[in-house]
């Protein structure tokens, strides 16, 4: 059922309630205003016939017929439609006309200060009663009224009200459609729009024009909301859908040659069970030596999905120099053979993802390590961070044979290593992959006191007063088969 039909059944309901509740309190106050005014008109017309009863009672008592009788008739002309009764203080009745009880016993004796109500049969009568005096003679004066004449108006009251009520029904049920259409007119038109919205064409094909109506335009900024968050979800689940394949490929394609060598070295070690000790530890040598390349590269990969889908929620205020002194007590302990020589502040804070950075400083080290290594003798890393013109430089310095100057750039990029790196490729990938996300750079240089290469990673500080990035780099493509970004 529309709204505005609703609107109209309710109106027209209510209205008729309302007027008949209004009658109901009404008929109350009619009444006793109806009731004053008939005691107002008993009051009026006894002050109007009282000359003539001290008159009346004057002629009675002087033995007069003629001016009694002349008295009697003036009286009654007075008295118009009111019933009067005047009686001697003998009790002699010297008048009785108009509307009265047949029973003479139900007047009040005695004087009253306002009318009263006396009953006979179904009848009833307004009664006000006066002392009359007159020199010596003295009586008692009655005036009366129908007590009915409220009672009818009361009915023709309550006849009108409810005819009223009958007739607001439909009125009142009209008038509320066609105001209820009215009103709605915006909210049918929004409903509309609603409706031919294309999901293809997203929140802003849902231009949100003001109607002047509070309400309707609430739900339509609601709405136009709703789909700007259905739109930034489904972006989100379709680079989660494209960030999941690209995992999938990738792993499938740098996994193949491992896989492969690993099910070489399995079956020559099942075709050869009498094979020579020295032999055999060659083969389970490399088994061990591709299983490892496969852990690394399975949790480089999925540390570049995480890169990609991690939202900026995870970032808060981050420590870099505690990092980095935690980052490089863990590499002197995976590489036990590496020397590692720290130049840290005593606190750099930047807005970061403490888990990307670990991710950064870990692969960041391990390359110096693996990579930075001259021939004759264990490498030597100088770890520096420093702050500079709002941002923290970190550098790291090896003693290596060096990268030279065409393939630095290549080298950041996924899947690339030297024929003989032990490696999964994607350890300055990941590194360049933190940096960007953290809106940094990373860059590699010659060392300044050579032999050996630097690894420059520069990020922003998080400055007091100054609020974080909001938003976090667009597009995040790292595990795409375009190259990472530096």
């Amino acid at each position: 059922m529309k709204l505005s039909t609703r609107l109209a059944i309710g109106a027209a309901v209510l209205v008729p309630l309302l007027v008949v509740a209004a009658g109901v309190l009404l008929l109350p106050l009619v009444g006793t205003d109806l009731h004053r005014r008939q005691d107002a008109q008993l009051g009026a017309r006894a002050a109007a016939v009282l000359p003539n009863a001290r008159a009346l009672l004057a002629a009675d008592d002087r033995g007069r017929p003629k001016a009694e009788q002349n008295q009697q008739h003036k009286l009654t002309d007075a008295a118009l439609d009111a019933g009067v009764r005047v009686t001697a203080a003998d009790g002699t009745v010297l008048l009785s006309a108009g509307p009265q009880p047949d029973d003479p016993r139900l007047l009040p004796r005695a004087p009253s200060v306002g009318a009263v109500t006396i009953r006979q049969n179904s009848s009833s009568w307004r009664v006000l009663t006066v002392k009359v005096t007159n020199g010596s003679a003295s009586g008692t004066l009655w005036v009366l009224a129908p007590a009915e004449q409220p009672a009818d108006e009361l009915r023709a009251v309550r006849r009108r009200v409810l005819l009223v009520a009958l007739v607001a029904a439909p009125l009142s049920g009209l008038v509320a459609f066609a105001l209820a259409e009215r009103a709605t007119l915006s909210l049918r038109r929004l409903g509309r729009r609603a409706a031919a919205l294309d999901p293809r064409s997203g929140h802003a094909a849902f231009a949100h024009a003001r109607t002047g109506t509070a309400e309707v335009d609430e739900l339509s900024g609601a709405i136009a909301l709703l789909l700007s968050r259905y739109d930034e979800q489904a972006a989100r689940t379709a680079h989660a859908l494209d960030t999941a394949r690209s995992f999938s490929s990738a792993a499938s394609h740098e996994l193949r040659t491992p896989l492969m060598s690993l099910r070489t070295n399995l079956d020559v070690l099942a075709a050869h069970p009498d094979l020579p000790e020295h032999e055999r530890a060659e083969v389970l040598g490399e088994l061990q030596q591709d299983h490892a390349r496969m852990l690394d590269l399975l949790s480089a990969l999925s540390a570049l999905a995480r890169g990609d889908l991690v939202e900026v929620s995870a970032f808060g205020p981050v420590d870099l120099a505690e990092l980095v002194d935690t980052a490089v007590a863990e590499a002197a302990r995976r590489y036990p053979g590496t020397v590692y020589r720290t130049e840290l502040p005593s606190e750099t804070w930047a807005f970061g993802w403490e888990a990307g950075l670990r991710i950064l400083l870990a692969n960041l080290l391990g390359n110096a390590a693996v990579h930075g290594r001259p021939t004759d003798h264990p490498a030597e890393v100088d770890v520096r961070l420093r702050v500079e013109d709002g941002t923290a430089r970190l550098t790291v310095d090896d003693t290596g044979p060096g990268v030279p100057p065409a393939e630095r750039a290549a080298v950041f990029h996924r899947f690339h290593r030297r024929p003989d790196s032990p490696g999964s490729g994607l350890g300055l990938t990941l590194v360049a992959q933190q940096a960007a996300l953290h809106r940094g750079s990373a860059l590699l240089t010659d060392r300044p006191d050579p032999p050996g290469c630097r690894l420059e990673v520069r990020l922003p500080l998080l400055l007091p007063g100054t609020p974080p990035a909001a938003r976090l780099p667009s597009p995040r493509d790292w595990l795409s088969d375009r190259p990472g970004r530096v």
